[in-house]
This record gives structure tokens, sequence and C-alpha cells, in this order.
């Protein structure tokens, strides 16, 4: 079973995994880096936690905010999903408002950033994406801060993965969560890895990325409740069912 988290974020899944009977092979599809400029990015995020709204877009974006600054706020905090809301829990922010479609949109469609009148906002995560968030942020809201605390890239693909790639076989699964991750893996895994992959069964995350999958040839794919690991993982169990 492929698990295609960022690199050196993947070690609850691997155990849950192991713990199901399986056996993961890590291909991970993103590396997550500290921000450029430290300084600079706990500077903006002390500003951010004096915010109304705070929005945390992953459960990556509350770790590396951890480091830079402690989360102490008096704001309404909102977390895109349940992980990053228990990863809040976990830095000592329990009141946090995620919903149940997580995704941009699931979050969009919540009351407290449907009725945002002159609230001045901040969202923290990395660069890149679909942007959908900061679009619609700025237009309902006249205050609207930006934080980058992390970056994201391609992870580094060697040899390694390409053969565990190549060596996947039809009864085999993918697990992914992110489309920026299904894009680097197409291309860092070319060729004849790429081509074994196409032929195994993906569990995505949410519907948009199912079509996303689809649109890069995968044949088989399969639609998880959520991103998080004992979703992915329940509705790949079904598979085989």
């Amino acid at each position: 079973m492929a698990i295609t988290r960022p690199a050196g974020t993947a070690a609850a899944l691997v155990a849950a995994v192991r713990a199901r009977g399986g056996t993961p092979v890590l291909l991970p599809g993103l590396s997550l880096r500290e921000a450029q400029d430290t300084r600079a990015a706990a500077m903006a995020l002390d500003h951010a936690l004096t915010a109304d709204v705070i929005v945390f877009t992953s459960p990556a974006a509350v770790a590396h905010a951890r480091q830079l600054h402690p989360l102490v706020t008096r704001a309404q905090v909102c977390a895109l999903g349940a992980g990053t809301a228990k990863a809040l829990a976990r830095a000592g922010i329990e009141d946090v408002h995620f919903p149940d479609r997580e995704d941009s949109e699931g979050l969009l469609a919540m009351d407290i950033m449907s009725q945002l009148g002159h609230a001045r906002v901040a969202l923290v995560g990395a660069a890149g994406g679909r942007g959908i968030l900061r679009s619609v942020l700025r237009e309902r809201s006249a205050r609207f801060d930006e934080v980058h605390v992390y970056r994201r890239g391609s992870a580094r693909l060697d040899a390694r993965h390409r053969a565990a790639a190549s060596a996947f076989i039809r009864r085999d699964l993918v697990l992914l969560s992110s489309a920026e991750a299904l894009g680097n893996l197409r291309q860092g895994l070319d060729g004849a890895p790429w081509q074994a992959l196409l032929g195994a069964a993906w569990i995505v995350s949410s519907e948009r990325l199912a079509t996303m999958a689809r649109d890069a040839g995968i044949g088989r794919v399969h639609v998880a409740s959520s991103a998080q690991g004992p979703a992915l993982l329940d509705r790949a169990a079904r598979v085989h069912d």
C-alpha cells in the first residue's frame, strides 16, 4: 500500500497500515520545509494571532507555526478539517471550528466564514495550492492577512522509490490526499513506475481529487470520507471485500 503523505509525516499512517496487516510503501508526493525567512514569518504570525478569525489550513501549518511562536490567541480559530483541529488541540487551542466537508468549499460555507463583516482574518499555511480560500476571503473581508509558516515542494524520489512503484500490481493500493502530490508523483515517477501505479487502485480523499486522478489516467479510483488516515484505510479495506 503506497503512502503519498509528505516526507517525514507518515509515521502514524505507516503504523496503522501495519496494524491492519498491510505493507506500507513510502512514495512521498511532497516535502515540507520551514519558511524561507523564519524571523519574518514569526513576526507575521505574532500579528496574525491578534486577528478576529484565524484559519489554519493543515496539520503541517499548525506544526510549523508552533515552532515559530506560541499559539496563544483570543481569535475565533478555524481549521480546514478534523486533522488540523486535532493538531490545534495538541497545541492548546481546543475551541476550533471546522466543516464536515473537509476542503476549502466546506470551510467557506460555514456560518463563521460567510458572515465576516469587517472582521480581520488571518490565513496560516503555505504558498501555493488552489487559492480559493485566498480569493474568497479577500472578497469577504476588508482586512485579510496571509502568513506562510512553511513551504511545500517536490519530494526527492530516487531509484528506491522508482523500484518500489514499478513493483505495484493490480491488487495494490495507493492512498492520496493531495492534488499537488499527484502532480509531483506523476512527474517524479514518469515511465514504468508511473505506469505500474496507474494499474493499482487509488484511495483518494475527495470527489475533486478523484476527478483529477481519473484525468491523470488512473482507472480505479475510490473516494474516502475524508483525508484522515482511518477514513482512507476504511475505504481501502472495502476495495477488496
